[in-house]
């Protein structure tokens, strides 16, 4: 199979032809969106045991200057200066009318003891866009350093810890969203308990030039190699919003039920991008509001599928995710609802090909989150 020059390639690209992955681009990058075995297959070996991804297209960064959570909080609505050595938060890149410019990592170094260090992780297709625009807002006062001579694995599963105890111990010491330097099958990493699937897990960030070894010392030990596809169902089930589908430049994270990333201090300064429309929306509520769906029936809705009041009635709304759920064994969706039809309980319609289908607004996550809590 011949490269093709308009697409990028991870460390691992020759690895997953070798494991037979199936390739397609995805964010600039040739992915694979599934091996042999399937994507239920891939979904269930997640679920029931440990499973590995090539997230490598992601951005890595290392941000620093003085007071580098300071600065930080001028670009995200998140308590970054609170964060303690070792730990992560989960924030949102905002734009300055509110909308959402990304979804992003932000860690604070284990080794940081001055407060001058975070470490970033973005959104592989808005990585060019993120980092450039973080470079120009602080410039002048911390310098950001793209990490592209890393790779990203994860490994996630209930089964992830027990296969990490014989090639890194010392990462069973860290709970959920919490990282440090750990050598991993004698590689050094820097590893956060955090991922993407709902399970306990692993990011694990290797220098490129050891991501394939560390990759064969993983499956060695177990785990079973994941594409996109199975990620993608995986992340559905959790609740968890894929950036440019269920949040984007349009959404604000009031309407995304995102409120939780905009703690009790940021409101009161209100002094993050897009702070008055953020708090408007806390104050005077919603127009739409990200919701879980269940169709009724076995036919999954797709994106873009649109939501209408019951019984035939307009249409309200649309579906930002949807698909199959493996582990809930049925169709399983997200999208946005007016706020009176938004409480769990509430029966909707999807119109599918013109032909409204009856469905249920549900609290999310459609699985359980089942992360290594301290």
């Amino acid at each position: 199979m011949g490269h093709d020059d308009a697409l990028k390639y991870t460390p691992l690209y020759d690895l997953h032809l070798e494991l037979g992955g199936k390739m397609v681009p995805f964010a600039g990058y040739a992915m694979p969106v599934q091996y042999p075995t399937g994507i239920l297959a891939e979904h269930k070996a997640t679920r029931e045991g440990a499973g590995l991804f090539d997230v490598s297209h992601m951005g890595q960064a290392y941000l620093e200057g003085p007071e580098v959570a300071a600065l930080i909080e001028t670009l995200v609505p998140g308590d970054i200066k609170g964060l303690k050595p070792g730990q992560i938060r989960y924030s949102l890149l905002m734009a300055d009318d509110g909308g959402i410019l990304d979804d992003l990592m932000i860690t604070r170094p284990i080794d940081d003891a001055d407060g001058t260090r975070l470490f970033l992780v973005v959104n592989a297709a808005c990585k060019d866009q993120d980092f450039a625009h973080i470079a120009a807002r602080l410039a002048g006062k911390a310098v950001l350093t793209r990490l592209d001579d890393r790779a990203l694995l994860a490994l996630q599963g209930p089964k992830a810890a027990a296969l990490m105890a014989g090639l890194g111990p010392a990462a069973n010491g860290l709970s959920f969203m919490t990282a440090a330097p750990v050598d991993v099958a004698g590689i050094p990493c820097l590893v956060s308990r955090s991922g993407y699937t709902g399970e306990d897990g692993y990011e694990i960030s290797v220098p490129a030039d050891r991501a394939v070894d560390l990759a064969r010392a993983l499956l060695a030990a177990g785990a079973a190699p994941i594409g996109l596809g199975a990620r993608d169902s995986l992340r559905l089930e959790a609740g968890l919003c894929l950036y440019g589908h269920d949040i984007d430049t349009t959404t604000d994270p009031i309407e995304a039920s995102l409120a939780w990333v905009v703690p009790k201090r940021r409101r009161e300064e209100a002094n993050f991008p897009g702070a008055a429309r953020v708090l408007a929306a806390l104050r005077d509520g919603v127009a739409r509001k990200r919701v879980g769906i269940k169709p009724l029936g076995r036919a999954p809705a797709r994106e873009g599928t649109v939501v209408a009041r019951p019984g035939g009635g307009d249409a309200v709304g649309i579906v930002t995710s949807g698909g199959f759920g493996p582990t809930v064994e049925g169709p399983v969706a997200m999208g946005y609802v007016p706020p009176d039809l938004a409480k769990p309980g509430t029966p909707i319609d999807l119109v599918v090909r013109g032909k409204p289908l009856p469905a249920e607004v549900v609290a999310l996550p459609f699985t359980p989150h089942r992360y290594a809590k301290a």
